[in-house]
C-alpha cells in the first residue's frame, strides 16, 4: 500500500501540515504520515530572481523515497519558480515519488488582503492533492473544477474543487491504487 509523507522545507506553519495530515488519507485512501529531513533551501535559491528552483528542490527529496509506494509532498513557505515561468505553487514528478508545493504565494496577505485561515488550507489542500495527482500519475485535467485543473493563478485554486472529476477519480482507482 502506497504512503504519503509530509516533509516541511524551511519555516513552515506547523498547523499546515496537521491539516493535511489530517484531509490527505481521505483523498488518496492510504496513510499519511510526517517526517523530518535535511533539506537545503540555500542550495536552490536564485539570487537574481528571489526566488527558490522547484526542480532542483525535488531532487533534494529524491533520495528520500524509500521505493515506489511512498509518495513525498514537501511543503514550504519559499517562492518557487521554474526558468520557464514566473512563480509556481508547486511541482511533481509525473508517475514517480516526490512533489512540493508552495503557500508562499497562498496567503491572502501575499495579494494585500487579510489572511483567512480556511482559504490558506483550502488552498493547500487543493495544491497538495493537485501534486500528489500527478505522483500518482495523473495529468491536467480540462475540467475547471477538478482538483487536476491547471492553476494560472491563485484565483484557479479558488474556482476548482478538493475533489477529482470522475474521469480523474477513475483514472486514479483504475491505474494506481487498483
Amino acid at each position: 500500500m502506497p504512503e504519503i509523507h509530509l516533509i516541511p522545507i524551511g519555516s513552515i506553519d506547523r498547523q499546515i501540515l496537521e491539516f493535511l495530515a489530517l484531509v490527505l488519507p481521505d483523498t488518496f485512501h492510504v496513510p499519511c504520515l510526517k517526517r523530518e529531513l535535511e533539506i537545503d533551501l540555500a542550495a536552490v535559491y536564485s539570487p537574481e530572481r528571489q526566488q527558490y528552483h522547484s526542480t532542483h528542490l525535488l531532487g533534494q527529496l529524491l533520495p528520500y523515497s524509500q521505493g515506489s509506494r511512498v509518495k513525498l509532498l514537501g511543503v514550504t513557505n519559499v517562492d518557487l519558480y521554474i526558468p520557464i515561468l514566473t512563480f509556481v505553487f508547486g511541482e511533481a514528478q509525473l508517475g514517480k515519488q516526490c512533489a512540493l508545493i508552495s503557500v508562499h504565494r497562498l496567503y491572502q496577505s501575499f495579494y494585500g488582503l487579510p489572511d483567512n485561515e480556511t482559504i490558506i488550507y483550502h488552498r493547500c489542500e487543493k495544491e497538495a492533492i493537485h501534486e500528489l495527482g500527478h505522483t500518482f500519475g495523473l495529468v491536467h485535467c480540462r475540467n475547471f473544477e477538478c482538483v487536476m485543473y491547471y492553476a494560472n493563478a491563485v484565483e484557479d485554486i479558488d474556482l476548482k474543487a478538493n475533489v477529482f472529476c470522475p474521469h480523474c477519480a477513475q483514472a486514479l482507482r483504475n491505474d494506481v491504487l487498483g
